[in-house]
């Protein structure tokens, strides 16, 4: 848990203080904003009107349908790029289409343009002074186009290929006219930069085509020459040669006749092997097509019918029984042999097949080495005809664009590539100065700066910061809980502190009616016992050790002899302090004797400044000088004025309890109703500090404060020879 210590402040910025700061000081910051106000509208007024207006070019590839022709009219040219469009912007702005701009509108007359013309007064002297350099040896041409640049803007509108061009001028007219002037002048000079080219083309074609057309002559002349004296025939567009045509073709009968000998053979050698075997021939496909065959099949049929017809009458030994199967028989015998004459028919065929066979081998055998002997003649045929083809290609390429560029030769056949999308207007209201915008800008940011100038003096100054951890939340928990305190109003008439101050805070008797209960503090209530005789028990130490031992929370200190016993009381929060304990010394005396202590000086806000609301929780707490205590002290607030909000005193006394080990509350010489009063016999320590009691003195107090419910006291005394924290109090 966060403290306050001698060294640094852990705090937070206080906001309620910062916006308090800025409502107290809110006539000054008003009074500054106002000023300024009216100074920017009377500035913004008094500056000269200028007005902007812009265009718009859209680049793209721009030509006209008619002047294509061809395989060309297809061709779609490709869009500029992001380099091609941003060197469209650097030509927009180049010097020389500057200059023709300023010739047509002629701004060489206008002051705007050559304001170094009239130099004023301080230009003069910053000149005769070496300060500036004369702007009258520049040529006024110059001193046009730098005022024109200025004034100038190009750029390209983001991911597109969009043109803009801005121009700002006091007239509102010119401002129109610029970028509509540069607009035309660059389509003129890229539609004439586009005629050049053309005529520069077809000037060069004229020549390139006169010598391509005699190359092709001669080329082709060549071609027909070497086949001539080679005897290489063409036959046709596929340009391949006679004897490898007629190659070609015996291949073609060589492989027919081996088809056709191979399947005589096949055929033949199946028919006599399914004789041989006693198979049915009816199912082969030579022995189907023969007519004598099929005329003895279809005799064997009939005579099949016949012999099963009789059968149903006649017995197998009857003569027309056996007579009919010997015609049977006899007829099996002629489709037998008449099947072995297709084998030989087909055989027949085998061989005269062969016999082909071997006349085509022998042509194909002669061919293939007079198409060897042709291919060799080929070779130089096929160059010289590739030379002629190119030369062929690359004169029709130039004749088609000769045509192309012939015909781009009329200034409207070649359009800029650049499309006006958005020409300028004249502007009716003025572009600078925004008189209302400007003086809006100029009072809010007075009343802002000034604003922030007043929270950044409370800060460095401290009034707005507080210390962090339970202190703040704690006593705004209490305080929520308390009932309201009311406003203390202050009276003219009420005297200051004078020599007449009470000893103590809590003498000072509230009105009645602005007392509130006390809060019941609950904490441990440690009884002592009865005093002992020796001294040394009610020394600082012995004092110290009880309070740690008992983890006493809070303490109230009651001083009857004065200054001399809250010595005693701030040696006690010291030796506390010494012991790593976390200590405040709350100082409650009418004297502010402990705060002259421990204070490092003796006007800063403490208790009565936080009991009349005059300042911030953090702002009354201070470190020690002489260890790592912190003081709540005195305060300067108006004593009476502060004890009219005593009810927030044990509030404030428990919000501490939360942040800091020990809380020790120097009441100076109090009686007991007061400290009753405060804690409202709430179960917290009473020391008694007297450095040299008397036994009659001791026995009244404790009977008073036995009175009002306090029965066991713990005596602090600090006798002489002082310890060490009684000298450094002293």
């Amino acid at each position: 848990m966060p403290s306050v210590d001698r060294d640094q402040h852990d705090v937070d910025i206080d906001l309620a203080q910062l916006f308090r700061a800025v409502w107290q000081r809110k006539e000054r910051i008003l009074g500054a904003t106002a000023l300024v106000g009216v100074l920017a509208f009377v500035g913004a007024n008094s500056i000269s009107p200028t007005y902007k207006s812009d265009a718009k070019l859209l680049i793209e590839p721009r030509q006209a349908t008619f002047s294509a022709s061809g395989a060309n009219s297809s061709t779609v040219e490709p869009m500029p790029d992001e380099l091609n469009v941003a060197s469209q912007v650097q030509l927009l702005q180049s010097v020389d289409l500057i200059k023709q701009v300023a010739r047509e509108l002629k701004l060489n007359e206008r002051t705007e343009f050559d304001p170094d013309s009239s130099p004023s007064v301080i230009t003069d002297f910053l000149v005769l002074f070496g300060l500036k350099s004369n702007p009258l040896e520049l040529p006024p041409e110059e001193r046009v186009i730098n005022a024109f640049k200025e004034k100038l803007a190009v750029y390209q509108v983001d991911k597109s290929r969009v043109i803009g061009i801005e121009f700002t001028s006091q007239d509102p007219k010119l401002a129109a006219a610029v970028p509509n002037t540069m607009m035309e002048v660059y389509r003129s000079l890229q539609s004439g930069a586009k005629l050049d080219s053309n005529s520069d083309a077809v000037r060069w074609l004229e020549t390139e085509i006169a010598n391509l057309r005699e190359k092709v002559r001669e080329a082709e002349q060549k071609v027909a020459e070497y086949r001539s004296s080679a005897g290489l025939m063409s036959l046709g567009s596929d340009q391949s040669s006679f004897s490898s045509k007629q190659l070609s073709d015996i291949s073609t009968e060589l492989a027919r006749v081996r088809g056709e000998r191979a399947n005589a053979e096949a055929t033949a050698e199946n028919l006599r092997a399914s004789i041989k075997a006693g198979k049915s021939t009816e199912t082969l496909d030579a022995v189907a097509r023969s007519e004598s065959i099929q005329r003895l099949k279809a005799t064997e049929s009939q005579l099949r019918a016949q012999i099963s017809d009789l059968s149903t009458r006649l017995l197998d030994g009857h003569p027309q029984m056996k007579a009919l199967r010997a015609q049977l028989a006899g007829i099996r015998e002629q489709v037998q042999a008449e099947s072995l004459k297709v084998a030989a028919g087909l055989e027949n065929e085998a061989a005269v097949a062969r016999e082909r066979e071997t006349q085509l081998l022998a042509q194909l055998n002669t061919l293939k080495a007079d198409t060897a002997r042709a291919g060799e003649d080929e070779v130089g045929l096929k160059s010289l005809e590739r030379e002629a083809t190119a030369q062929r290609q690359l004169l029709e390429t130039y004749l088609a664009r000769y045509r192309e560029a012939s015909s781009r030769l009329d200034k409207d056949s070649s359009p800029a590539d650049a499309r006006v999308i958005s020409t300028a207007i004249e502007p009716q209201q003025p572009n600078f100065p925004k008189v209302l915008p400007i003086t809006i800008v100029a009072t809010l940011s007075t009343m802002i700066l000034a604003a922030v100038a007043v929270m950044l003096a409370e800060l460095f100054s401290g009034r707005a910061l507080r210390p962090t951890g339970a202190v703040v939340p704690a006593l705004a928990r209490r305080e929520e809980e308390a009932l309201p305190r009311q406003e203390a109003a202050s009276d003219p008439g009420e005297p200051e502190r004078s020599a007449d101050t009470p000893a103590s805070l809590l003498n000072v008797a509230p009105d009645a009616d602005l007392v509130e209960e006390m809060e019941q503090v609950v904490t441990a209530e440690i009884p002592v016992g009865e005093i002992a005789e020796e001294h040394d028990e009610f020394s600082i130490t012995s004092v110290a050790n009880f309070l740690v031992e008992q983890e006493t929370r809070i303490a109230f200190a009651i001083s009857p002899s004065g200054d001399d016993g809250s010595l005693g009381t701030v040696a006690l929060a010291r030796e506390l302090a010494d012991r790593g304990k976390r200590m405040v010394l709350v100082d409650m005396t009418g004297s502010a004797y402990p705060t002259r202590l421990m204070a490092s000086w003796r006007d800063l806000p403490g208790i009565t400044d936080l009991l009349t609301g005059e300042a911030a929780f953090a702002d009354c707490i201070h470190p020690d000088r002489s260890s790592t205590a912190d003081i709540v002290p005195q305060g300067n607030a108006d004593i009476r004025q502060a004890m009219r909000g005593a009810n927030r005193l044990s509030m404030i006394v428990d919000a501490l309890a939360d942040v800091y080990d020990l809380v020790l509350v120097e009441c100076g010489p109090a009686n007991a109703e007061s400290v009753a009063r405060l804690s409202r016999n709430g179960r917290h320590e009473i020391i008694l500090s007297a450095p040299d009691p008397k036994p009659n003195e001791l026995a009244e107090i404790m009977v008073t404060f036995e009175d009002v419910g306090y029965a066991d006291l713990v005596l602090l005394s600090v006798k002489t020879p002082p310890t060490r924290h009684a000298r450094d109090a002293a």
